[in-house]
């Protein structure tokens, strides 16, 4: 309390210009969800599972993390190896005291969703397999090879923010590892999971991520903002991989962009989302992110000769027409 009756006297001019900063975006955002409310148009927003380690979050509320008194953490988050690392990702966030958390009620978290809810129609959570069980890996550790699996919250934590949020319309980010209990836990709560046809092209007729398997209660993509975009997926495929793309599409190698669009928006998918990168069908260069990289992600930026060009902007539109979305 003294360390911050001190701080808020030293740095009042600080806080009084983020004070503002944040009532001002507040103002101009809701302005603007609005205007989209007014065209119909619904706002899709994101919640992390995981905060930084040196957030106000986990300063204000260390008891609900596992770290410290004096902030730091022998374990930390991260996944394992997949197909986009082979040492697997060690994120570095504070893992949860889940049982502490369970005896607030989920407080903290139901602010947090209570919070999104206010800004966006639809909330997509990442890393949803966290919450059947998680990643934990020695903070000591170089990699995330050497971690173990630990038991999340799982239907306490949904039945929470039901009991005092009523139904949010979340997206489940059902990426990664995923076992029949992380299936379960997203049917048992009727969220609808997410298909990435990037990932679809394994060999398997039927496999989940082929755009005729969809269920209705699903949400469909390409690629996310971890993947290269399509273009570029396409580029950097194997002859045999490139084949079975061809084929399934029945396309040639410069209408394999097109045809995907085509047959995700024509699949029982409740919802399509596509990047604006593989609306104007380019390449690696305006890849968004790369995964257990730190350098170069987030850099992409459209151009006023890109919003301008209506072409993009035509296509997509006879494609939502012509499947009704």
């Amino acid at each position: 309390p003294a360390a911050l009756e001190v701080a808020r006297a030293e740095y009042a001019d600080v806080i009084a210009r983020e004070k503002l900063a944040q009532w001002l975006f507040e103002q101009q955002w809701q302005r603007l969800r609005q205007r989209a409310r007014d065209l119909s148009v619904e706002l899709v927003g994101d919640i992390p599972i995981f905060v930084a380690m040196d957030s106000a979050d986990v300063w204000a509320n260390r008891g609900l993390f596992q770290v410290a008194q004096d902030g730091t953490a022998n374990v930390v988050a991260g996944v394992p190896p997949d197909y986009f690392s082979k040492t697997g990702q060690k994120w570095g966030n504070p893992l949860y005291d889940w049982p502490a958390v369970h005896r607030t009620g989920y407080a903290w978290w139901i602010d947090r969703v209570r919070r999104a809810v206010e800004q966006v129609d639809l909330v997509r959570i990442d890393h949803f397999r966290g919450f059947e069980a998680y990643w934990e890996v020695p903070a000591s550790e170089p990699t995330a090879v050497k971690g173990r699996w630990r038991k999340g919250p799982g239907d306490a934590f949904f039945n929470a923010i039901r009991n005092a949020l009523g139904e949010v319309p979340f997206i489940a980010e059902d990426l990664g590892l995923i076992t029949p209990e992380v299936l379960a836990l997203r049917d048992r709560h009727a969220l609808p999971g997410m298909k990435v046809m990037h990932f679809a092209f394994g060999g398997e007729p039927d496999h989940p991520f082929l755009p005729h398997t969809y269920p209705t209660r699903c949400v469909a993509y390409l690629g996310t903002h971890d993947n290269d975009t399509t273009l570029g997926w396409y580029t950097q495929l194997d002859p045999m991989e490139k084949h079975k793309v061809r084929v399934y599409l029945s396309a040639s190698d410069d209408q394999v962009v097109a045809a995907m669009l085509e047959r995700m928006y024509g699949s029982r998918a409740s919802l399509v989302i596509t990047t604006a990168q593989d609306l104007w069908r380019l390449g690696t260069t305006a890849r968004m992110n790369t995964p257990s990289t730190t350098e170069g992600n987030w850099l992409w930026r459209m151009t006023r000769a890109q919003l301008d060009d209506d072409r993009a902007w035509r296509g997509l539109g006879d494609l939502t027409r012509r499947h009704g979305r």
